[in-house]
């Protein structure tokens, strides 16, 4: 898709929603197709997703992407109501007898750019928060995770309108070009240095920009602490999605008598977790 083409259908996103911004019913309509899609293809998206890391455990991606998403869209749909409703706010004594509240407003088209390592989850769920909001959304899932990115694409585009949520895929020179058009909102994720990259982009439309970005995660562990249980759940976290997970612990900080130990340990619990870990198959790699 060229550049052209992508301001073509913000354009096209941005008429539709000025016409008829998505009220209750098409909100909650929209949500419970998205749910629908997922569930219906779960085993191909699974697929995609192992297919773009080299092997990625089949378990791993359910529990990780596919529950959160479902849970979230359900508790999208269980609150909407509530979230529309006018929030009453007290007001000033001078200003009687008047009334004030809050009134929650849909921004108008978003564009949403998801990240490689949790492709369906970091892409379909600030979808789920831009429908629920009222919004209108363009979507690009990152070019890293190629088979997962077509699979979304194609499910998206035959499941919505393109003037209400459309999904598009491309290299880095079309998230460029994305990150550059006058979007209503746009919401990044990914790492530091492509988040610096975006709001640079952003900046002279004015857009407002939401990033939810990697760091460093150290882990501490006190001298108090049982350490053999601060093993177990610092390997799960490292371990869990071939370690390519942003809060995953980088480095741990503890004192130095400790080391031979918790190392002891560590062995034990990736035994215990992934036994024969170079050739199990619920353990996920990446090549």
């Amino acid at each position: 898709m060229t550049a052209q083409e992508l301001s073509d259908l913000l354009k096209i996103q941005q008429k539709a929603f000025t016409k008829s911004p998505p009220e209750y019913e098409q909100r909650m309509e929209a949500l419970a197709s998205l749910s629908e899609m997922v569930e219906k293809n779960q085993e191909r998206l699974i697929e995609a997703v192992s297919q773009d890391f080299g092997h990625r455990s089949a378990e791993e991606t359910t529990i990780l992407e596919l529950f959160p998403l479902h849970d979230e869209i359900k508790h999208a749909r269980r609150h909407l109501k509530s979230w529309m409703k006018r929030k009453s706010v007290r007001s000033s004594w001078f200003l009687l007898p008047s009334t004030a509240y809050y009134q929650f407003q849909p921004l108008g088209a978003v564009g949403i750019m998801g990240a490689w390592n949790y492709q369906i989850l970091l892409t379909l769920s600030p979808l789920v928060d831009a429908i629920a909001a009222g919004n209108h959304a363009i979507i690009k899932p990152s070019e890293i995770a190629p088979a997962s990115a077509e699979v979304i694409k194609d499910l998206i585009n035959k499941t919505f309108d393109s003037s209400y949520i459309h999904c598009v895929t491309g290299d880095a020179e079309l998230a460029k070009d994305f990150s550059s058009l006058p979007f209503d909102h746009l919401f990044f994720t990914g790492s530091t240095r492509m988040g610096k990259l975006i709001m640079a982009a952003a900046a002279p439309n004015l857009t407002p920009v939401t990033l939810e970005l990697g760091g460093k995660s150290p882990a501490i562990v006190h001298q108090s602490y049982d350490l053999e249980l601060a093993a177990k759940r610092i390997l799960a976290g490292k371990l869990f999605n071939a370690g390519q997970t942003c809060v995953a612990p980088d480095y741990l900080v503890m004192p130095a008598d400790l080391n031979d130990k918790f190392i002891e340990y560590s062995k034990q619990v990736v035994e215990k977790f992934y036994p024969d870990i170079a050739n199990n198959k619920q353990y996920s790699y990446y090549n």
